[in-house]
């Protein structure tokens, strides 16, 4: 998610004395990303042919795809700052008006760029020390990749201190001195708080956590701040382990994948791969009575094997399907709590973004995660066309035609290019042929293909903001990663995973009470944090014990990336919701009152997975 409540949706550009500073910082960072997604692509699939075509595996490249991974993680974190795309909850602060509205917002743009001053001279410093290190296969100096910390660094400072000189200048002020206030006010508790041990977590990882996080300021941001404050007043741990722990979160080859999926989903809609799977589904059963709810479900299942990201899933299937349902007499609330819900229902359809981050911080197999994602995904969909059937009442007198097997046949042999996708990238990463990183790299070669050659759709305009727009979207995903990573070691090693495994361990009910107390506790946390924070802090803290309960970690993942799902999709806090509605056009109040229901049926879904654990697990090897 990101600006606002909306998904997608970049702040206004700055305007004033800022207006030139801030085309500057377009100039300098939005080429440059787009160059490094395209030398990532090329980087990887020369090595995947390298490997598969020529028996000939090059050792340098993924040494180079690292390195210029972790530039695109921090240009791309610096493009969404500029842009004002940090994911970030701004459901309170919509209720505010006024000065008050004024003063919150402009925290919420101060907030990050103090967290990025205290970090700036550790991330110097941490790269200054990898001058000691040189890569195994190309030999150069780790400064050519660590140098990106710092760089970063400086051009989101750059960018939100644009978004700083845009605010009015008294709600700046007023903004910094309630800052500056709060600041104060937890130095001299220092003290206090390093007498009261662990308590002291409460008000760092709860309070100030969670006051950033209701102020609006970008989830990373939060993250960050809390754990600079914790190390700064209660440790005497240097604030160089923060730059140190976000190279380790961002680092991992595993994450490769995901601005090559996120930008495989803005190929899709481009070469109107994802129009073509839709019309095959609507011929299909389009004609019956609610049968285009089933169609977007269908839809949705579908296109969430190839983007890997859900906004994709949703923009990709909107567009083509709400109109037709419109015509119907459905009410459009109805439309956007289906859509909302289908986002939370696809979460473990691969290769869904989610399932390569869990695997990456938990090191359960990817292969393992794709193969038992897919039927509970199914589970939830019938539970949810079992609801929409009942509530998706059609006008009476509407004239839905009857399509004939002619037409169906046509509407599949168009839709047959695109269908390949999603079982290439499936069969591929399943059966061992390639990993999430290499299949992604095949899956773009296959989408541009297509387009260009089959549905000739490929419009050369749309790729430049395709490029920019997935490094924007990488960088804030992969920043959140990197300071959830931060915020989760200082939680270790202040021992609180150890208490928290301890006391879920004993919870009453054995596994199946751990399961429903994690289930609740990814609702709320998804709905919250978002996803991707809560997946990276309490992933690693609780599969172990998941693992200790004899709960297999397989259907864990599934259960707790489900019910995350469900929280990102709820309102009023969750933030996939208000994605819906952006995409499909419909004002949030409509859709209040009647998504509960779906809602409703993904929990039952959801329960039904948990306490059915084949579901997760029947097809494992």
């Amino acid at each position: 998610m990101s600006a606002g409540p909306l998904s997608g949706e970049a702040a206004a550009p700055a305007s004033g004395l800022a207006a030139p500073f801030d085309r500057a910082l377009a100039l300098l960072t939005e080429p440059l990303a787009a160059i490094v997604v395209v030398a990532e692509i090329l980087v990887l699939l020369t090595g995947v042919i390298a490997r598969f075509v020529f028996n000939h595996p090059l050792t340098w490249s993924d040494e180079l795809a690292s390195i210029m991974f972790l530039w695109l993680a921090m240009l791309g974190a610096a493009i969404a700052q500029r842009r004002g795309q940090h994911m970030r909850m701004t459901a309170l602060v919509g209720m505010l008006s006024g000065w008050l509205r004024g003063l919150i917002e402009a925290a919420g743009s101060a907030a990050p760029a103090l967290f990025l001053l205290l970090v700036l001279h550790p991330a110097y410093n941490f790269a200054e020390d990898q001058t000691f290190v040189h890569t195994p296969a190309l030999g150069l100096n780790d400064i050519v990749r660590a140098a990106a910390l710092p760089a970063g660094i400086v051009l989101m400072l750059a960018a939100s201190l644009v978004r700083c000189a845009d605010r009015g200048w008294r709600d700046l002020v007023l903004a910094i001195a309630v800052i500056a206030g709060l600041a104060g006010l937890l130095y001299a508790l220092g003290p206090w708080m390093r007498g009261i041990g662990n308590w002291n977590l409460v008000v760092f990882f709860a309070f100030l956590l969670g006051l950033g996080v209701l102020a609006g300021v970008p989830i990373a941001f939060s993250f960050g701040l809390s754990t600079v404050s914790y190390l700064m007043l209660t440790t005497t741990t240097p604030l160089e382990v923060i730059p140190g722990r976000i190279d380790e979160g961002v680092s991992s080859l595993i994450l490769l994948a995901v601005p090559l999926f996120i930008l495989l989903g803005y190929l899709i809609v481009m070469t109107r791969m994802s129009t073509a799977m839709v019309n095959f589904l609507a011929a299909l059963v389009g004609h019956v009575e609610g049968g285009l709810a089933y169609v977007l479900l269908g839809a949705m299942l579908l296109v969430s094997g190839i983007s890997g990201a859900k906004t994709a899933d949703m923009a990709a299937v909107a567009p083509v399907l709400f109109p037709d349902m419109k015509k119907r007499g459905i009410h459009e609330g109805e439309l956007v709590s289906l859509l909302a819900a289908s986002g939370a229902m696809a979460e473990t359809i691969p290769p869904s973004i989610v399932l390569i981050i869990i695997g990456s911080v938990t090191g359960v197999s990817i292969a393992a995660l794709f193969t038992g994602g897919i039927l509970p995904g199914v589970v939830l969909a019938l539970a949810l066309a079992f609801i929409a059937r009942r509530r998706m009442a059609e006008s009476s007198g509407v004239e839905r035609g009857v399509t004939t097997m002619r037409e169906i046949g046509r509407a599949f042999v168009i839709a047959v290019p695109a269908l390949l996708l999603p079982i290439i990238i499936r069969v591929a990463v399943m059966e061992g042929v390639a990993t999430a990183t290499e299949v992604a790299t095949i899956g773009i070669a296959y989408a541009i293909v297509v387009g260009i050659l089959v549905y000739r759709s490929f419009d050369w305009r749309e790729l430049y903001p395709a490029l920019v727009g997935t490094a924007a979207l990488a960088g804030t995903i992969l920043f959140i990663i990197g300071t959830a990573t931060c915020m989760s070691w200082a939680l270790t090693q202040s021992n609180f995973s150890h208490a928290l495994a301890a006391a879920l361990a004993q919870a009453p009910g054995g596994k199946y009470g751990f399961l429903i107390g994690s289930i609740v506790l990814f609702i709320v946390l998804g709905s919250i944090l978002e996803g991707i924070p809560a997946m990276v802090l309490f992933g690693p803290l609780l599969f172990p014990v998941a693992k200790q309960l004899g709960v297999h970690e397989v259907h864990y993942a599934m259960v707790v990336i489900l019910a995350m799902g469900i929280g990102l999709f709820a309102p009023p806090f969750g933030l996939g919701y208000y994605a819906a509605c952006s995409i499909g056009r419909v004002d949030p109040n409509a859709g209040l009152k009647r998504i509960w229901s779906y809602l409703a049926a993904l929990v039952v879904g959801l329960l039904v997975v948990a306490f059915v654990p084949w579901i997760s697990t029947g097809f494992l090897p």
